[in-house]
């Protein structure tokens, strides 16, 4: 019986971990993974975790806490100060109890100076905050102790429940149907006139004036030359005729 309780109170815990910057989406922690290398996609949750932190960096998800379903799975964020702070957990796993987690992360966070979160470029360059996110998640492994317990029947703390939740399928056809009304939008532009843009409108209006008047030009002077031509012709044939007259008389 204290196997099947214990096997349980596993399957519940947090599976995964990341912490972001919301300006730019870059993943600056993403601390232990807790899956089952045999059952669970690794890789998948990771680059799943990701996207979703590049659609909260694009404004595309712009509630500050929300809950992500996905098969058994739900990912959980919190935003606070610029920073994303992400749990996927099994749906069984207490909702109440993965944001008193992300929350305990965000005060050990905070302590850090601004300026170094916002200094870090590379993704993940920084392991003393996995040690940080190691450390916190620890408590939270067994939802039966006794300060989990009184988390959870704090009815102070229900507001955190007072989130919007979603699927993971619908963030991504939102995406799909966003990136695909920019194409569209990229395609009707490159097939419209080229006049259709302002910077060469201008450019016409300004050489056209110039381009006719010179066509005009060139136009007068070859109407000259030919009328200089025939009229030349005509005058060769007036003494070519006037001298042969002179032969003959």
């Amino acid at each position: 019986m204290r196997g099947f309780t214990n096997e349980k109170v596993k399957l519940n815990m947090v599976k995964l971990t990341m912490v972001g910057r919301v300006r730019d989406g870059v993943p600056l922690a993403q601390g232990i993974r807790y899956v089952n290398e045999e059952t669970d996609d690794v890789l998948g949750y990771k680059q799943q975790a990701e996207f979703i932190l590049k659609q909260i960096s694009r404004g595309a998800l712009s509630s500050p806490k929300m809950a992500i379903q996905m098969h058994h799975h739900s990912f959980i964020y919190l935003m606070e100060n610029g920073v994303c702070y992400m749990t996927l957990c099994d749906s069984l796993y207490p909702r109440k109890l993965a944001i008193h987690y992300l929350q305990d992360l965000q005060r050990e966070f905070s302590k850090f100076d601004d300026a170094l979160l916002n200094s870090l470029v590379k993704p993940y360059s920084y392991p003393k905050f996995d040690n940080i996110i190691s450390n916190i998640r620890k408590r939270y492994i067994d939802t039966r102790t006794q300060a989990n317990l009184y988390k959870l029947n704090d009815n102070r703390g229900q507001i955190d429940l007072d989130m919007i939740t979603c699927s993971f399928s619908e963030i991504f056809e939102r995406r799909r149907k966003i990136t695909d009304t920019m194409e569209r939008s990229i395609c009707n532009a490159n097939s419209s006139s080229i006049w259709s843009y302002s910077f060469l409108k201008e450019i016409g209006l300004k050489w056209t004036p110039m381009v006719v008047t010179f066509g005009a030009v060139l136009v007068l002077l070859w109407a000259s030359f030919l009328l200089f031509d025939i009229s030349l012709a005509h005058h060769n044939q007036f003494v070519i005729l006037y001298n042969n007259r002179k032969l003959f008389h």
